[in-house]
């Protein structure tokens, strides 16, 4: 058992994708810093920096002087071993649904060994399709039915709330049971995934969508270990390799 510690808050994130506003952004800056939390990710945000985010920011300025901005939501989690998503939507993109403090547990679990997110998506269109793909579950605030639309600092600051109340109630917590593979892990396992599935003619390379969607989610509910990656890539270069030597001499085949 490990005693709760102020370094499990330093890994977890906020990831904001695709912000329209900049005042949205130093609003939640200021919601994470109330609750001890400091690392902001942003993924291409529409203005940043901005005046308007540093005055909603109050006296959360150091949390936005922090910022990492990143290109892609996959570049924002690339070295993090747990993805969360929040939204009110799209429940069938992904296996597991939390509730706040459910996500709460999940994420302090596994920030005593490696980074950890909270994604939230654009304050109109919220998380995308794809987005949600790269998170291992889903966080749902239990809202008014009748009007469940929050703000996006409102929501970042019920999730902040509810990662500090539950790393203040907890004196311990059991270490990790396996050593999660990270995002960018995760990520190549599937690259190569699609790319030993076409080779093997089971996936039709021009439209993979479905498919590929259909194994993330298979995926995700396991959580893969470093381990196992290994293993399953290794498993599909064997695939790839005996399906070439099994080609007539002369064939073309696909690249690996």
């Amino acid at each position: 058992m490990t005693s709760s510690d102020p370094k499990f808050l330093a890994n977890i994130r906020v990831v904001l994708a695709r912000t329209s506003h900049p005042g949205n952004i130093g609003a939640a800056a200021r919601a994470m810093k109330t609750m001890g939390l400091s690392q902001l990710v942003l993924v291409d945000p529409a203005v940043f920096p901005n005046s308007q985010a540093d005055a909603m920011a109050s006296g959360a300025v150091d949390v936005l002087a922090g910022v990492r901005v990143c290109a892609t939501l996959a570049e924002a989690l690339a070295d993090t071993t747990l993805a969360l998503g929040v939204s009110a939507r799209r429940r069938d993109i992904i296996a597991e649904v939390l509730t706040p403090s459910g996500a709460a547990v999940r994420l302090l679990s596994e920030a005593q060994r490696a980074p950890v997110a909270l994604v939230f998506g654009n304050e109109t269109s919220g998380l995308s399709n794809e987005e949600l793909s790269l998170c291992q579950g889903l966080v749902t605030i239990p809202a008014n039915p009748d009007y469940s639309s929050l703000n996006l600092a409102a929501a970042v600051q019920v999730l902040s709330y509810e990662v500090r109340q539950t790393w203040l109630d907890r004196p311990s917590w059991p270490a990790p049971e396996i050593d999660t593979a990270s995002g960018d892990e995760v990520e190549k396992f599937y690259g190569h995934l699609e790319t030993a599935l076409a080779d093997l003619e089971f996936l039709n390379p021009g439209s993979p969508g479905k498919l590929m969607l259909k194994l993330r989610r298979l995926f995700a509910r396991t959580r893969l270990a470093k381990e196992e990656v290994n293993i399953l890539r290794g498993i599909l270069s064997a695939a790839q390799e005996a399906k070439r030597a099994a080609r007539p001499t002369g064939t073309a085949g696909h690249n690996s």
